[in-house]
């Protein structure tokens, strides 16, 4: 059995924290937009209204967290080697992440005009895009939504730009037809963060590397 380098492990934990940080600045500054939700959160909005909660389910939040669950384990069987420990971190510390940026963003940013608020929303998706790179290049997992795309890119090996774009239409438009509100945040940010994330990879890959390049030849 081969040993665990711990000293690898926890570099890539930071640069999974790191990621998650970034990728969460960008979930914010969406937010702050005001102009719709992501996909995936479309999705969650459209099976909370469509489907009798009980009445300890009846939260969005409560929704996120099973919906995540779900697909964490759908894919722990059909692909299990893309569920990681990381996904489990970005389960738990996403929200908190987002909780945190909130309160030091938003009296700074919550009362921009029309133009300010289009701004937020393009430099969102381009933050989250490069952010969830760095997350999945840190090798530790990825955030649920962003493990469907992965599996599905490695698995057929399409690239990632493309797989992302078709997951998150997927995701947005079954949301909205089971209830859930399209904004134009929501289509940008469809067709947008895949195609960022394609180009922002190579820059994540080298800069996890570099990261890991002492421990490798301390090795």
């Amino acid at each position: 059995m081969k040993a665990i380098n711990w000293k690898e492990l926890v570099i890539r934990a930071v640069e999974l924290l790191i990621g998650l940080t970034i990728a969460h600045l960008g979930v914010t500054l969406f937010l702050l937009s005001d102009l719709g939700s992501d996909p995936f959160n479309v999705l969650i909005q459209g099976l909370h209204r469509a489907m009798p909660w009980p009445a300890f389910m009846d939260t969005h939040g409560r929704v996120h967290l099973l919906v995540s669950l779900v697909i964490m384990l759908v894919l722990l069987v059909a692909a299990k080697g893309f569920v990681k420990i990381g996904t489990v971190i970005c389960m738990a510390l996403g929200g908190p992440i987002i909780d945190l940026w909130e309160l030091l963003l938003d009296p700074a940013l919550g009362s921009l005009g029309p133009a300010g608020r289009a701004a937020l929303l393009v430099a969102g998706c381009v933050i989250l895009a490069f952010g969830m790179t760095v997350v999945i290049s840190s090798d530790l997992g990825a955030g649920p939504n962003d493990l469907v795309a992965v599996s599905i890119s490695e698995i057929l090996k399409k690239p990632f730009g493309i797989t992302r774009v078709c997951v998150d239409v997927a995701f947005a438009l079954t949301g909205w037809l089971l209830g859930g509100v399209l904004g134009v945040g929501t289509v940008v940010c469809a067709f947008l963060v895949g195609p960022t994330a394609q180009l922002c990879f190579p820059v994540s890959r080298k800069l996890c590397a570099w990261g890991l390049r002492g421990v490798e030849n301390k090795g």
